[in-house]
């Protein structure tokens, strides 16, 4: 983590081929900013194919997951607010 405050968190992640996140929530807003690689990042069910220097925004109790389509990395901004 590359911060941990009131107002929010930014965390870097990497994934290899066919790692990832299994559906779950979370509490807060989050920015996913892609890195390097190529990820399928599904939100509400619907599928997203996002590559290096995309983002997409990941709305607070919405259900989502991804799975690494090459190796991949991301940052992670997720506000508390």
């Amino acid at each position: 983590m590359l911060m941990n405050k009131k107002i929010g968190t930014v965390t870097l992640f990497s994934f290899d081929k066919g790692e990832g996140l299994s559906e779950h929530t979370a509490p807060f807003d989050a920015l996913a900013y892609i890195i390097d690689g190529k990820a399928e990042i599904i939100i509400s069910k619907k599928v997203y194919i996002l590559e290096r220097g995309q983002m997409i925004t990941m709305p607070a109790n919405d259900p989502h997951a991804l799975k690494a389509l090459e190796r991949f990395k991301m940052m992670l901004i997720m506000v508390k607010a």
